[in-house]
C-alpha cells in the first residue's frame, strides 16, 4: 500500500479547505486535500461575499475575477405589504473602510471553482471521490488512511491535519471535541430562481411581515435571485417534507407583490442550527469552516468565516513548518478564532431573532418602525463605522490574544490585534504594499527612512519586509500620530504593535519571542 508524505492533510475540499490550500501554496507549504464528492459543489448554497474575504481573494488575484462573476447589491428595499417602506444604500457603505465597501453576490459553488481553478493554475489537485476512513496522530506527524475512487485504501502522512469537513465532521468526532448549541424550529426554504417583476436587479429585497420574513438576493443572470425565508410558526413539518409548490406559494403570500417565479434550479428545506466546537484543536489536529461552527445565515458569515478561519492558521501552520515560529505559536489558532466563534454565534442568534423571531412586540417593530428607519440611520456615518465592519468582517480583532503587544501610547480606536486600517497612500491601496506571505514592518514618516529598511530587510528578508510609508492627514486621522511612527503586521495584516519607536528593536524583539515560541 502506497503511502503519501506531506505537510498538511486537508480533510475537505469546500471553500475552507480550498482556501487554506490556496494559503498554504503561498508559503510553499506541500498540502493533500481530500474531498469525498466527485468536484467542487454545483449547487449555489451561501451567496454573500464579505469585504474582508475579497481582501484575502486579492492577494490570491482572485478578487476581480469573483467581482466580475459576481453582482454588488446596491441598495436593500424593506417591503412590507406589498409597498417599499424603506431603503438602504449598500453601494458604498463601507466607503473609505475598505477597496470592497459592498457585500458581493457569489455562490459558493463559483467561489469554490475560483479557488480549484487557482489551484490547478499551479500545478495543484485535489484528490476527489476519497474519504477519510481513519486518522492517529503521535508527537512526530499525523497518518491518516483514506479510501480513493479506485475503492483502493491509501495512507498519508503529515505533520498536521486540518478538518475542513462541515457540520457533520469526521475529524471532529474522530477527535472527540464537543459540538454544543442550539436549533431553531423555524423550517427556512431557499431557492434558486428566475423572478419577472417590476422592482431591480440590482437590490436585495426583504419582504417583512409578522410571523416571517422573505428575501431576494441579486445573482448574476438575467432576473435570477436568491429567495430565503422562512415558514410559520404553524408549520411545524419536518424537513423534506414541503413541496416546492408550496414554497412558490408562500413566497408570493407573503411578498404581496405581483411576480412570477420560473426556472427554478435548485431548491432546499432546513433548520437553523446555533453550535460551536469546545476547542478549534487537539494535538497536531485542527478544524475550521463548518467543522467548527455553524450558525444562522443572517448576515452571510457562514462560508467567509470559514476562509478566514484558513487564512489566520496557514501563516502559523507555516512559519512553524519552516522551522522560523516554535509549535506553541499554533496555540494561538484555538485561542483566537474561539473567541471569534463565540462572538458570532451571538450576534447571528441576535439578528436572526430579530429578522425571523415570533415574540408579536419584534413583529410589530420590524414590520412598522424599523424599515423607515433604517435607511436615515444606515445613512449616517457614525453608524456606518459601526456596522460595516461588523458585517463585513473588516473589525475581527485579536486584541486579547498572546500575539498583540500593546504599547503605552496605542491609538484609541486602532490597536494591536485589529486588522490593518485602509487607506491610500499617495493614491494607492495600502494593501497592495501588503501581498507577500510575510511579517510586514511600516515605517511612517516623510524624512528618508530607507536605510532602516535596508538594515531590517538584510536581517529577516526570509521572514519580513518593510515599507516607508507617508505621513498624511489620513494616516494622523486613524493612528491619532504627528511625530514619526511604526506599525508591525503580522501576515495576516493584523497588527502585532504599534510603536512611536523608529528602531529595529521592537520588531527584532517580537520575531524573536515567535521563534522561541
Amino acid at each position: 500500500m502506497d503511502t503519501t508524505k506531506t505537510d498538511v492533510i486537508i480533510i475537505g475540499g469546500g471553500p475552507t479547505g480550498l482556501s487554506l490550500a490556496c494559503q498554504l501554496m503561498r508559503y510553499g507549504i506541500d498540502f493533500v486535500v481530500v474531498e469525498k464528492n466527485e468536484s467542487f459543489t454545483r449547487f449555489s448554497k451561501a451567496i454573500g461575499v464579505q469585504a474582508r474575504t475579497l481582501e484575502i481573494y486579492e492577494q490570491l488575484g482572485l478578487a476581480r475575477p469573483a467581482i466580475e462573476q459576481g453582482e454588488i447589491a446596491n441598495m436593500v428595499r424593506l417591503i412590507e405589504g406589498g409597498e417599499v417602506r424603506g431603503e438602504i444604500h449598500l453601494g458604498n457603505f463601507g466607503k473609505g473602510l475598505s477597496a470592497y465597501p459592498y457585500m458581493l453576490m457569489l455562490e459558493q459553488s463559483k467561489n469554490e471553482e475560483l479557488l480549484y481553478r487557482h489551484l490547478q493554475a499551479h500545478g495543484r489537485e485535489v484528490w476527489w471521490k476519497s474519504e477519510l476512513e481513519s486518522f492517529s496522530q503521535d508527537e512526530s506527524g499525523v497518518t491518516a488512511r483514506v479510501k480513493r475512487d479506485s475503492g483502493e485504501s491509501q495512507t498519508i502522512t503529515g505533520k498536521y491535519l486540518v478538518g475542513c469537513d462541515g457540520a457533520s465532521s469526521p475529524v471532529r468526532h474522530g477527535l472527540g471535541l464537543t459540538f454544543e448549541g442550539s436549533t431553531f424550529e423555524r423550517l427556512f426554504y431557499v431557492a434558486d430562481a428566475r423572478i419577472d417583476w417590476e422592482l431591480p436587479h440590482d437590490s436585495l429585497h426583504v419582504c417583512l411581515a409578522r410571523e416571517v420574513f422573505t428575501a431576494f438576493f441579486p445573482m448574476k443572470g438575467e432576473n435570477r435571485y436568491r429567495i430565503v425565508g422562512t415558514f410559520p410558526e404553524s408549520k411545524n413539518q419536518e424537513e423534506g417534507e414541503v413541496l416546492y409548490e408550496e414554497i412558490e406559494q408562500q413566497i408570493k403570500n407573503e411578498a404581496k407583490l405581483a411576480l412570477e417565479i420560473s426556472d427554478v434550479r435548485w431548491f432546499s428545506l432546513y433548520k437553523v442550527h446555533s453550535r460551536r466546537v469546545n476547542r478549534f484543536s487537539k494535538g497536531r489536529c485542527f478544524l475550521a469552516g463548518d467543522a467548527a461552527h455553524i450558525h444562522s445565515p443572517t448576515g452571510a458569515q457562514g462560508m467567509n468565516t470559514g476562509i478566514q478561519d484558513a487564512y489566520n492558521l496557514a501563516w502559523k501552520l507555516a512559519l512553524v513548518i519552516k522551522g522560523v515560529a516554535g509549535q506553541s505559536i499554533l496555540e494561538t489558532y484555538n485561542e483566537e478564532r474561539l473567541a471569534n466563534a463565540k462572538r458570532l454565534l451571538e450576534t447571528t442568534d441576535r439578528i436572526f431573532e430579530f429578522a425571523a423571531g415570533e415574540n408579536w412586540l419584534l413583529g410589530l417593530i420590524r414590520t412598522t418602525i424599523f424599515p423607515p428607519l433604517a435607511g436615515f440611520a444606515t445613512s449616517l456615518e457614525p453608524i456606518r463605522k459601526i456596522f460595516f465592519p461588523l458585517i463585513s468582517q473588516i473589525g475581527i480583532s485579536y486584541r486579547d490574544s498572546a500575539l498583540s503587544r500593546h504599547e503605552d501610547d496605542e491609538p484609541d480606536h486602532v490597536k494591536a490585534g485589529d486588522r490593518m486600517p485602509y487607506f491610500l497612500s499617495n493614491g494607492e491601496n495600502i494593501f497592495h504594499r501588503l501581498n507577500a506571505p510575510k511579517f510586514h514592518l511600516l515605517v511612517f514618516s516623510n524624512g528618508d527612512r530607507q536605510d532602516i529598511c535596508a538594515e531590517f530587510e538584510s536581517e529577516f528578508a526570509d521572514v519580513a519586509d518593510c515599507h516607508v510609508v507617508p505621513i498624511d492627514s489620513r494616516v494622523r486621522e486613524i493612528f491619532e500620530k504627528k511625530n514619526d511612527f511604526a506599525v508591525f503586521l503580522r501576515p495576516d495584516n493584523h497588527i502585532a504593535f504599534i510603536s512611536s519607536e523608529i528602531s529595529l528593536d521592537g520588531a527584532r524583539e517580537y520575531l524573536h519571542r515567535i521563534a522561541e515560541r
